[in-house]
């Protein structure tokens, strides 16, 4: 039988979770006005991966239960998954109990023994972790701070971590990662980081896409965090999802019918300069006046506990710590000190600012979950109020109703597990290209 066969529907069934609207988290974005017919080869691979991410959701299976699920015959099921197994990805796992009392063979993806890195680029932080395919964290390296005068020494370490990671774990099989946006993916630069310009001389394509051993997927940030909600943060099923991110810049990024949005040239939803106040506003680095970021990322924050003195020594403190130490006083403290009271009206203003985010978001996308993370999200329950009182106050009700807005619940942070969730993604879409048999020690 023809390995089209594959396509050939059998009874049809619904399930929770559609494979169908999955999408690589790499666009395509030459112009191809006119619709080709789709070559077999992309049909064969299109299958490969419904079953795997079958396999990935639901554990082990049998080729009945897995031909059920996705409308496919038993005999495509059974080319489809020798392939797999010929490329060591999907393994039997033993005889499982199958309709009418039949026995079936089980088949699962064995999720420890494929390794990916992810790298976070965030202005001055950048990590490095190692994480197995269900995202569980295998290492996580923070690297020095980096200003804009040290990103070459950065970006040097970085391939020296990478390539002893490499050298060390002959089970990594990509690497992916997480920039700052506006991220041009036909140009591979960033258009633009905030007070630390010279970021935008650095072509990450070129840089880490190029001779190297395992192949290297580059996505923005908070597209990147997105990805990760949807994998490991229980949304799986979450056909609209909006990932907000409140890092030292501000971010979105978007999930509708279940595949990214990225308009033209990969810039889109790049929320944090949307001016929220474009005549009095304070005058951004990216020309216009009154972007979100200049009211509610880390460096904003940070900003203004400098200006209201409420963290001691707070101005040769890093974003992160600055925003830490605010947030340990709404927290962790229950003496009512002007100090205190003056951290929790902070902290009120930045969720205010959050929540105009969140207007937006609402108005331009309209998204099931808007889901909060980043050094902002530490603002915890009194930022979300917040921004949740400024959502009901000014969107139409029945959208702001049937609008979900959460704080991150994953435990490492979403961008960097975003980084790994990107060449994750991308090893579940086309396992073809990817090697899976690497000898052990050997990096090549």
């Amino acid at each position: 039988m023809r390995e089209n066969s594959e396509s050939s529907p059998s009874q049809s069934t619904s399930q929770p979770f559609s494979t169908d609207h999955l999408a690589p988290s790499i666009p395509d974005f030459t112009e191809d006005p006119i619709r080709k017919p789709v070559p077999q080869s992309v049909v064969s691979e299109r299958n490969r991966s419904r079953t795997l991410w079958h396999l990935y959701h639901y554990g082990i299976s049998s080729r009945a239960q897995i031909a059920k699920a996705l409308g496919l015959t038993p005999a495509a099921i059974t080319k489809i998954t020798a392939r797999l197994i010929d490329a060591g990805i999907v393994a039997e796992t033993g005889d499982m109990k199958g309709s009418k009392r039949r026995r079936s063979i089980g088949l699962n993806i064995d999720t420890e023994r494929f390794h990916f890195i992810g790298v976070k680029f965030a202005r001055s932080l950048v990590q490095i972790g190692v994480f197995d395919l269900k995202g569980k964290c295998l290492s996580l390296t923070d690297m020095p701070r980096v200003s804009d005068d040290t990103i070459d020494a950065a970006i040097a370490a970085t391939h020296e971590t990478i390539d002893s990671l490499l050298q060390t774990d002959p089970d990594i099989v990509a690497i992916g990662m997480a920039v700052p946006g506006p991220y041009l993916h036909g140009t591979g630069y960033a258009a633009l980081v905030s007070s630390m310009p010279h970021w935008r001389n650095i072509n990450f394509q070129e840089e880490f896409g190029q001779n190297c051993p395992v192949p290297v997927f580059i996505e923005q940030d908070a597209r990147a965090g997105a990805l990760a909600q949807r994998l490991f943060g229980g949304l799986a099923d979450s056909g609209s999802l909006a990932y907000f991110l409140l890092g030292e810049g501000i971010g979105l990024g978007v999930i509708e019918n279940g595949r990214l949005v990225y308009g033209n040239l990969g810039a889109s939803t790049e929320l944090g300069h949307v001016s929220i106040d474009a005549i009095d506003g304070r005058k951004c680095e990216c020309g216009n006046v009154g972007c979100l970021e200049c009211y509610c990322s880390a460096g904003a924050i940070h900003q203004r506990i400098d200006e209201l003195g409420i963290v001691p020594g707070s101005g040769s403190m890093a974003h992160l710590e600055a925003c830490q130490a605010l947030f340990a006083l709404v927290d962790g403290q229950n003496k009512d000190t002007e100090q205190t009271r003056e951290a929790r009206r902070l902290v009120a203003e930045i969720g205010r600012y959050v929540g105009y985010g969140c207007v937006i978001i609402c108005n331009a996308f309209n998204p099931r979950r808007i889901v909060l993370g980043d050094i902002g999200a530490l603002g915890g329950r009194h930022l979300l109020d917040s921004a949740q009182n400024v959502v009901d106050e000014r969107v139409i009700p029945e959208i702001a109703q049937s609008t979900e807005i959460t704080l991150s619940s994953l435990p490492t942070d979403a961008a960097v597990l975003g980084a790994a969730a990107t060449a994750i993604t991308q090893f579940l879409d086309r396992p073809s290209y990817f090697r899976t048999d690497r000898p052990p020690g050997n990096s090549g």
